[in-house]
């Protein structure tokens, strides 16, 4: 049967387009950026559709308010090629620019992942989870152990303080939590996967094996007025 959503073609103009990144080369290669774009676009909208019907919280979203541009924004970046080199969505209750918790999708030849989670979040969010979980460690604790028995999602990802945040002692239980700059669970996708016949299903248990994290997040996120 042909592949699925076209992943191994995309691998490969992405692969091109890091090594031609300008202009010129992406208008001579239109049309194949075309064939790639569409495929990954109903890639997540398949995704989204039965995201919805498991997560209610997330009706309304489309592959629209996930997908980002793959135009770089080059202003405060010393990096001044014009294109990323991956395609990538952000499905979250409030489309791409909520501040809470949602789940990202990574598609990129040099290494593709689903994630969930908040990323270096701005200092108010980041002070709202942090007494979220300060407040309920045991319930926190519990989640991650739930999330983890499946063998996937095994560490939080990103930076941490050296010390401990301002306000919270280094005796406290949630200590190595609270040290936390980002609070992102994510599982790599092998090449595999990615052309499977079944990815849509294993993206959707995936993620809905962590919406309970995504929950707890987004419990602290949603009394903020940002």
């Amino acid at each position: 049967m042909p592949e699925t959503y076209a992943i191994a073609q995309t691998l490969v103009f992405l692969t091109a387009l890091e090594k031609n990144n300008n202009k010129a080369w992406l208008d001579e290669n239109r049309s194949s950026y075309d064939v790639c774009r569409s495929a990954f676009t109903q890639l997540v909208q398949d995704w989204v559709d039965n995201m919805v019907s498991r997560e209610p919280s997330l009706a309304g979203q489309s592959a629209k308010s996930a997908i980002f541009r793959l135009n770089r924004d080059v202003r405060f970046s010393a990096n001044k090629s014009p294109y990323k080199t991956n395609f990538s969505a952000y499905l979250a209750k409030g489309g791409k620019k909520y501040p809470g918790a949602g789940y990202y999708l990574n598609i990129d030849p040099k290494g593709s992942f689903l994630a969930c989670g908040i990323w270096m979040p701005p200092a108010p969010v980041l002070q709202a989870i942090r007494q979220e979980i300060d407040y309920n460690l045991t319930e926190f604790e519990a989640i991650l152990k739930t999330v983890h028995k499946g063998n996937f999602f095994k560490s939080m990802e990103g930076e941490m303080l050296s010390r401990p945040p301002k306000g919270y002692d280094a005796d406290n239980p949630a200590i190595a939590h609270l040290k936390q700059k980002s609070f992102v669970l994510a599982i790599d996708l092998d090449n595999k996967s990615l052309t499977s016949s079944n990815l849509i299903e294993k993206l959707v248990a995936n993620c809905i094996q962590v919406t309970p994290f995504a929950a707890f997040l987004n419990r602290a996120v949603d009394v903020l007025e940002l």
